[in-house]
This record gives C-alpha cells, structure tokens and sequence, in this order.
C-alpha cells in the first residue's frame, strides 16, 4: 500500500493525518503554501502543493473543506501530472459497502453510517458523525460538516457545502455550488450557489458561480 501526503496543514489536514493513520496509511508529510517546511511536533510539512511530483511514488488526499479551495487545489495539480489520490474510510464506519459507490479522493471520518445503495463522488468530504441514507446522489467536491443528517434519496451537486448539524429532508436537491448553514434545517431544493440559513432554512446570500 503506498504511503500518502495530506495536502493541506489545517485543523482538518491534521485530523485527517489521524485518519490516515487509524486506516493504517503510513503518512509522509503534508504539503501546504501557507506553512514553511519543517518539523511541528509528529507533523512534517514537506513543502509548497506546487513540489507534490516529487512524491510522485505517494497517493494524495487534499484536506481543505471549502469546496471550491479544494476544486482549484486538484485542478492545480492536475495541470502538472497525474496525481494519484487516495479514498479514506475510518474503520469505524458502517455501511453496505457491496451497494455503494465512493469516488477517489473522499474522505469518511470516524462515526459515520451509511446505509444502502448511495453514490458518493470524487474529493467529497463526509466529517465525523454524519449518516447518508439509501439512494443518495452527492458530486464531486461536496463537504459535509460534522453531524450532518441526510434522508434518503437527497441530491447534492458538485462543490455542496452543508454546514455542522444540518439536516436534509428525503429528496430534496442541493444545486451546484449551494450551502447549507449550521443547524440548518432543509425542507425544498436549494438554488445553486445560494447560501441558506434557518429551519426551514430560506435564501440568505448569492456565493460565486462554483
């Protein structure tokens, strides 16, 4: 199994380290612009996301949780090579993994359950504690935050963000690029690139075209 480099030294890269190593990964260092490279503690930050060809023997996951950070990371790397991204799932969570479909790049943290017959695409992020119920549809590039609770046949287009104990009604859609805010409760599709706030959560503010 190869080893892995997290880019991205966050809160949520280091969580993902932890990730990483409860799926037995070994990690070799994380790779951030912000960050000069050194050694913090167990951390090793290797260098700017521009020198990741140099670990080209490694698997990749990008730990940013805004959706569209994330997007133009990838979409970065990707202009330079061919990156190999790795898919985490923590040991502890549950689901029918004979039914469903989980893109490269995603991350499910600890705590999670899914159930049956849902797709999850490529670099979604899925954070600790949240369920994805039967027949769901979620993109590319959607971040779901901790305790999030998403019924059943719910679609999330690319680059979604729902917010920290958000829950989704069966069958609503969240379009390309919208937010859900924290504690939000969703009733009816959301418009894309629209945040909402509020149970039932209501239109709040435009975001840019994702």
């Amino acid at each position: 199994m190869k080893p892995v480099v997290i880019v991205g030294y966050g809160g949520f890269g280091r969580e993902v380290f932890w990730l990483a190593k409860d799926c037995g990964r070994e990690v070799l260092g994380f790779l951030d612009d912000g960050t000069e490279p050194g050694t913090y503690g167990r951390y090793q930050v290797l260098g700017p996301v521009k020198d990741w060809p140099t670990y080209f023997e490694a698997e990749f996951v990008v730990a940013i949780g805004n959706p569209r950070t994330r997007k133009k990371v990838v979409m970065a790397m990707q202009s330079s090579g061919v990156p190999q991204f790795a898919t985490l799932i923590h040991p502890s969570v549950v689901m029918d993994s004979e039914s469903v479909e989980i893109g490269e790049g995603t991350l499910i943290c600890a705590g999670c359950v899914g159930t049956v017959d849902f797709k999850l695409g490529k670099h979604v992020i899925v954070n600790i504690k949240c369920t994805v119920a039967h027949d769901d549809l979620i993109g590319d590039f959607v971040t779901v935050a901790p305790l999030t609770a998403i019924s059943g046949n719910v679609t999330l287009q690319d680059g979604v963000e729902v917010g920290t104990g958000a829950a989704l009604r069966q069958g609503v859609t969240m379009a390309t690029g919208s937010m859900l805010g924290m504690g939000g409760t969703l009733t009816k599709d959301a418009e894309a690139n629209t945040i909402y706030v509020g149970s039932p959560a209501k239109p709040f503010k435009e975001l840019p075209s994702f």
